[in-house]
């Protein structure tokens, strides 16, 4: 049998593999959220507030341990607790050692009643409560984006699609909208899961919390007091009812089916983007040195837009993951979750602040292209409004099915001419050419602001009844900015 490589703690380097996610896309504050320091500081603060309380609850614990303590919760040596593990293959005994080995003092009173899960899962809750905040801040970025857009855009005509092909006209504005709405939703889930984010608890190696019973001497109403103590030392205001080892993962499972639908409606929004990208209506920003192809020197590639939709559906297929974690949690706990959750929460996380970051940059610089779409309105215009003739025609007397027939003949001849030749379209010559058609008003419903219907206040109602209401919810919500280059 060959010897078994060992594996070492190496530094990132040109030699070995960096995720993307954190080199190209997650902005510098979720990269360190999720970061091996701030986690192992997370376990330290837990560790922490654990022996403050206990000593506020009369344990035989000394203010000068808790100082000793206190003061090296932020000097993580992570060589330290990687030479630990190495030996002991348990990264949470790892790190209490190392943590014990900066504060001699406390050594004796470090992780008292505890299990690894009390550590670990309740850190993995405040990081992602965190990690959370972050999100509803690029959300709350992101709706103040387009809701500008639409307002900016209410009542620009653009032609509308159905099936991707040519329908009636719409406003780039209400459009705006519709992305807006999106983000919105799902700004609310966010917040509903924050609003829902519990602290796990000290519950101890199977959920039942004897070890903390024992501490205590039987007194179960102090064990209550020390966990929600502790949760209230790391800002929650509750606790999970129960618990085995672990909190439900189904709480995993939620947030990361949440992040799959911000990833969604941005894959949507970008899709968007790079289809009016093709018809030169509206186009990402574009940088003055920036290339778009190494061989066709024209090229303006939509690059953003095709990072987002790629970054998105990489989140969209983590819901899976979290979804089987809650599946497989056997009986008061498992471990094959472990490899799986480490990889699945920073990940979704920082893959979603990655497309946020653009939909924001893309939500602010979007570029349009009115009269573009004023011309491929004008295209289709003899088409859309042959509806309203039809109507005219039978007020001034004409029968219906007779009127009807000859409008299609004329629109299919002229569509012809289009397809098959390439030519304009020459529907309007042929209705005015037709005595059925020739005394009807028809210049007058060839102007795309009559076509655009409800359009604009549709636009107006949606940032007075949804934006607004939403702005004075998160007032105080931190706005972001993208951490790169226009």
């Amino acid at each position: 049998m060959p010897p078994r490589r060992r594996r070492t703690s190496i530094s990132p380097t040109a030699h070995t593999y960096e995720s993307p996610l954190v080199r190209r896309n997650a902005s510098a504050e979720m990269s360190e959220l999720f970061s091996a320091h701030r986690r192992a500081v997370t376990w330290r603060r837990i560790w922490l507030a654990i022996a403050e309380v206990q000593r506020e609850m009369g344990l035989p614990i000394t203010e000068r341990q808790v100082r000793a303590l206190r003061a090296c919760v932020q000097d993580v040596d992570l060589k330290a607790a990687a030479k630990y593990e190495r030996r002991l293959r348990h990264d949470v005994m790892a790190h209490l050692h190392a943590y014990a080995d900066q504060a001699p003092a406390a050594r004796g009173v470090l992780h008292l009643g505890a299990t690894s899960m009390d550590v670990v899962d309740n850190a993995d809750l405040v990081l992602m409560r965190e990690a959370l905040a972050i999100i509803q801040q690029w959300l709350v970025t992101v709706i103040d984006a387009l809701a500008e857009r639409a307002r900016q855009y209410r009542s620009l005509p653009c032609l509308g699609f159905t099936h991707y092909q040519p329908a009636q006209p719409t406003t780039v504005g209400k459009r705006a909208a519709l992305w807006c709405w999106d983000f919105v939703r799902d700004l609310e889930e966010i917040d509903r899961r924050l609003g829902d984010l519990r602290f796990r608890g000290l519950r101890g190696a199977t959920g039942t919390q004897a070890g903390f019973l024992k501490l205590f001497g039987g007194n179960a109403a102090k064990v209550r007091r020390l966990e929600i103590r502790v949760a209230a030392k790391l800002g929650f205001a509750a606790c999970e009812p129960v618990t085995g080892q672990t909190y439900s993962r189904k709480i995993d499972a939620q947030v990361v089916a949440a992040l799959a639908n911000v990833a969604a409606g941005a894959h949507k929004f970008a899709n968007d983007l790079r289809l009016l990208a093709n018809l030169k209506e509206i186009e990402e920003p574009w940088a003055p040195s920036q290339v778009g192809s190494s061989a066709m020197a024209y090229k303006r590639n939509p690059m953003l837009c095709e990072r987002l939709t790629g970054l998105a559906r990489f989140v969209i297929s983590l819901a899976q993951s979290g979804f089987g974690n809650a599946a497989e949690q056997w009986l008061e706990r498992t471990l094959d979750d472990s490899s799986n959750k480490r990889l699945l929460i920073p990940e979704a996380f920082l893959a979603t602040d990655g497309i946020l970051q653009i939909v924001a940059h893309l939500g602010r610089h979007f570029v349009v292209y009115p009269k573009v779409m004023r011309a491929r309105i004008e295209a289709e215009l003899p088409f859309m409004i042959t509806e309203d003739l039809l109507m005219q025609a039978v007020g001034a007397g004409g029968n219906r099915q007779d009127l009807h027939e000859r409008l299609r003949v004329h629109s299919h001849a002229a569509a012809r001419e289009v397809k098959q030749h390439g030519r304009p379209n020459d529907l309007l010559q042929r209705l005015q050419a037709d005595p059925a058609f020739d005394k009807l008003r028809i210049n007058q419903l060839l102007k795309p602001d009559m076509l655009i219907g409800l359009a604009p206040q549709q636009v107006d109602a949606f940032l007075k009844e949804v934006i607004t209401p939403s702005k004075r919810r998160h007032r105080n919500t931190p706005r972001r900015e993208p951490e790169f280059d226009v």
